[in-house]
């Protein structure tokens, strides 16, 4: 876990995953903390570079400051596109349960262009009552969160998970304690006052989402009504769960993340991969400054060359999701060093944003060695060890 002082508050967060991969944001419910993505996380990160933190007051956050007077959606927001800029990625898929989904909503209203997708999980473009929202706001200054815990949880799952898993309940109840009241407070103010209706339509982001058939907090026709305001959003109810799928069917989540995150292939073979799409590979692979030069440097000669790379390498090939980047990367440094290509060079420093291993990159090369011959090898290990990979022998 590491931190990020953001307004003058300290916000714990998590940052997984080889940098050349693409962002996605996970955004938690109210009264839990990033933990709950944890059993998706080995499903995500092979495909995927993935950035959790814990909500204001909540898991490790800095409490909300006394003086800082409401939270609004905006400043949530303002968070998430605050961690993006730390994890450099300018856009990012997004997704996000519960209150995280009014997080998610923010993002769509004001700040589409830093979106590639949103998934929105069980939650609304209006939540509840500001009575109902009022009326626990003042519980929890009156009574605090543990004397109310035992309402509160046993909402979040369904009655036959929490029959077959009673430790679940206790757990969470025990978390959900050490929140701070206070903004826990604030952030049940904030949920009675959001109102998203009229503001999330026709931004031309990708949004699928997520509900389930037992949700007591936001039942499937909160997110019927949240999939109009998103121009008709694709919308799944899984039967037999309640609030928090990430928890409850970690793997069912992932699976359709997995999906929802990956372009629509299903009419590449007769329209191609946009150019838009490629360039957005390409700049997460290779690096924005990279391709920054090589649109520099591009003259009328070679400017439909670019193009074309752009959307068959980086859009048709590197944009698949049937071989993760990694594997991709190996297999591009093989070919170019058994071929001596000038891109190898390119290709060692790309292996390096991966995060491929030394001992990963000698099985290559010496596989070049075997297959291609021990010349085309010692060329490749020798511009390796230039570029610093390898450490000196004692």
């Amino acid at each position: 876990m590491a931190f990020l002082t953001i307004d003058g508050r300290s916000v714990a967060y998590r940052l997984l995953g080889a940098e050349a991969n693409p962002l996605v944001l996970l955004a938690h419910p109210l009264g839990m903390t990033q933990a709950v993505w944890d059993d998706m996380l080995p499903a995500l990160l092979p495909h995927y570079r993935v950035l959790t933190w814990d909500l204001p007051g909540h898991g490790a956050s800095e409490a909300w400051p006394t003086e800082g007077g409401e939270i609004a959606p905006a400043a949530l927001a303002a968070e998430a596109l605050a961690l993006a800029e730390h994890a450099g990625a300018r856009r990012f898929h997004f997704v996000g349960t519960s209150i995280g989904g009014v997080v998610g909503q923010q993002l769509l209203a004001e700040h589409a262009q830093r979106l590639l997708s949103a998934v929105l999980t069980n939650t609304g473009a209006v939540i509840g009552t500001p009575e109902l929202w009022t009326t626990r706001a003042s519980r929890v200054r009156d009574e605090g969160l543990a004397a109310i815990s035992g309402e509160i949880v046993p909402r979040w799952f369904s009655a036959q998970r929490l029959k077959t898993e009673p430790a679940l309940e206790s757990g969470w109840r025990t978390q959900m304690a050490r929140t701070d009241a206070e903004s826990y407070a604030r952030l049940c103010e904030m949920l009675g006052k959001s109102d998203f209706r009229g503001k999330l339509g026709g931004n031309g982001v990708p949004v699928h989402l997520l509900g389930g058939s037992d949700d007591v907090a936001t039942p499937p026709e909160t997110l019927e009504a949240l999939a109009a305001e998103c121009d008709g959003a694709p919308l799944e109810i899984l039967q037999g769960f309640a609030h928090v799928p990430s928890v409850e069917s970690p793997e069912a989540m992932a699976k359709r993340l997995r999906l929802w995150l990956t372009a629509d292939r299903s009419e590449v073979g007769e329209r191609g991969v946009s150019y838009a799409e490629g360039l957005e590979t390409r700049k997460q692979v290779l690096g924005e400054a990279h391709v920054a030069r090589a649109s520099e440097n591009a003259t009328s000669l070679d400017a439909p060359f670019q193009q074309m790379i752009t959307r068959l390498a980086w859009g048709e090939l590197w944009g698949n999701d049937d071989l993760t980047r990694r594997e991709r990367s190996l297999i591009t440094t093989g070919i170019l060093a058994a071929l001596g290509r000038e891109e190898l060079e390119l290709h060692l420093k790309t292996a390096q944003r991966i995060g491929l291993t030394e001992a990963e990159l000698r099985q290559v090369l010496l596989h070049v060695a075997i297959y291609a011959g021990v010349p085309a090898a010692n060329h490749a290990f020798a511009l390796a060890k230039k570029l610093g990979w390898g450490t000196p022998l004692e």
